[in-house]
């Protein structure tokens, strides 16, 4: 069984008081929280005002639909996956409802034991996801590139998409593995069929083995009726296998022969399934090192290898950061209802001599907060200076600019010093400056707590817990 580590939090959304009160004892009694609403605008209320790690949603309901409060969903919290209920379900309607975003689906009559199965298991995946991939795609291709190596990247990204061989895309986290991924599918003859995530690194191995590969009535307990898998719901369009790297070897044989075979049966199953999905993996192990430890398999690494594709961090393309800085700076302006906005050619410059360790989703991150937090139309290299400082401050070490070694045998500027000169110990000013920084984007972000989580650069989840500690809430 899976267990969670910190209590969770399910949002109940079903037009029927029974099926809530089912779900809400069932949930209870395994330790996780809930709540149950019976429509979409209450639905979109208590996620506004709280952090949630899973939604279960009705698809048919009076008014707003689970179908359109999905769509609602993932554009607002696209991290938070979202399950539909029906007593209507094929794998079309799967197909369908994985096109628009639904993390899964489930049958009516539900069993408690597939239930709690399938709530877990999107819980830990959430859990372990980094965030939702970060915006640097234009229509069916990625933004041009200035960098040589990059440019390098986008013509094998439209090589790949007039192939069906598979593909590994390799790189650091952040570099736009998934963007990639999503690139080959959205730019190929399968544009118009599923793609299909796995995210492989969060679930244990029964878990990985139903999700690829479904499971038949009875297959385990709980198992109330058949379910197809991921590369059921994949045909014809694309599998993404991400974080490949993690998986054990016990999954890795049955990868393998999906891979050299192209069949599989479902979990309990005696049926032998063929596919034609398009399998794309990501990684950021250093697979060959596995390999000679044994831990991953040299037979499965040349099935997967057959197009190879590096991603290249953020510091060997700092020929892209101007322009990936002016073009998230417009998204987020548009997004926050700032209208346009640009950045100073000094600002512009601050941001290019930064490292950035996190890459192309650090950088989003970073020139998102700079939008909230800053006034005026154009943001300047100040704006830049002081959220470089106030990132320094929170974290106890410079997310991006000089070292935290760097950093500390310079000291802090003259201003600064005096600032901090008498203001208690070294706890005491960082708690004063985390809450002085908590405080701004809550104030920033109109009191959207999903805004303000990400203009901080942590989880929802962590902000209510912060709002806890320093008396907030």
């Amino acid at each position: 069984m899976l267990v969670l580590e910190e209590k969770a939090y399910v949002l109940v959304v079903d037009d029927d008081p029974a099926v809530g009160k089912v779900l809400l004892a069932q949930l209870g009694q395994a330790g996780i929280a809930c709540v149950h609403v019976p429509d979409a605008p209450s639905a979109m209320q208590v996620l506004r005002e709280r952090p949630v790690d899973v939604v279960i949603t009705d698809l048919r309901m009076p008014g707003t639909s689970g179908v359109e409060l999905l769509e609602d969903i993932v554009e607002r919290w696209p991290e938070i996956p979202v399950i539909l209920l029906t007593a209507h379900g094929n794998v079309a309607v799967a197909v369908e409802a994985m096109k628009k975003g639904a993390a899964d689906f489930l049958l009516k009559p539900f069993d408690r034991e597939e239930i709690l199965f399938t709530v877990r298991k999107h819980i830990a995946t959430a859990r372990h996801n980094d965030g939702p991939p970060h915006a640097e795609i234009q229509g069916d291709a990625l933004v041009e590139s200035a960098s040589p190596g990059m440019r390098e990247v986008q013509d094998l990204i439209r090589r790949a998409a007039r192939s069906t061989a598979n593909v590994l895309i390799r790189g650091e986290n952040g570099t736009g593995k998934d963007l990639a991924a999503r690139s080959i599918h959205k730019t190929s003859p399968r544009r118009n069929a599923p793609f299909v995530r796995v995210q492989c690194g969060a679930l244990p191995d029964t878990l990985i083995e139903s999700e690829l590969f479904g499971y038949e009535k009875g297959a385990f307990t709980g198992a109330a009726s058949r379910k197809p898998g991921r590369v059921e719901l994949a045909e014809g369009g694309t599998l993404f296998l991400d974080e490949i790297g993690d998986i054990t070897p016990v999954v890795q044989v049955k990868l393998l022969r999906l891979l050299q075979e192209r069949e599989f049966e479902r979990l309990g199953g005696t049926e032998t399934l063929k596919t034609t999905a398009r399998f794309v993996a990501a990684t950021h192990q250093p697979l060959e090192e596995m390999i000679k430890k044994g831990t991953f398999r040299e037979d499965l690494f040349y099935r997967l290898n057959v197009l190879p594709i590096w991603m290249p961090p953020l510091r060997e393309r700092a020929d892209d950061i101007e322009a990936l800085a002016v073009g998230f700076c417009r998204e987020a302006g548009q997004a926050n209802g700032r209208g346009e906005l640009d950045i100073s050619p000094q600002g512009l410059a601050l941001l290019r001599h930064q490292p950035w360790p996190g890459n192309v989703r650090q950088l989003q991150n970073f020139v998102e907060r700079l939008v909230v937090l800053s006034d005026g139309n154009r943001l300047t290299a100040s704006d830049v200076e002081r959220e470089l400082t106030r990132q320094s401050t929170i974290r106890g070490f410079s997310e991006v600019g000089q070292s935290g070694p760097e950093r500390i045998a310079a000291g802090p500027p003259d201003g600064e010093r005096r600032e901090l000169a008498g203001s208690g110990t070294l706890e005491s000013t960082r708690k004063d400056a985390e809450r002085e920084a908590i405080v701004t984007a809550l104030g920033r972000s109109g009191n959207n707590k999903s805004v303000a989580a990400r203009l901080l650069g942590i989880s929802r989840r962590t902000l209510y817990h912060k709002l806890a500690d320093h008396g907030l809430i």
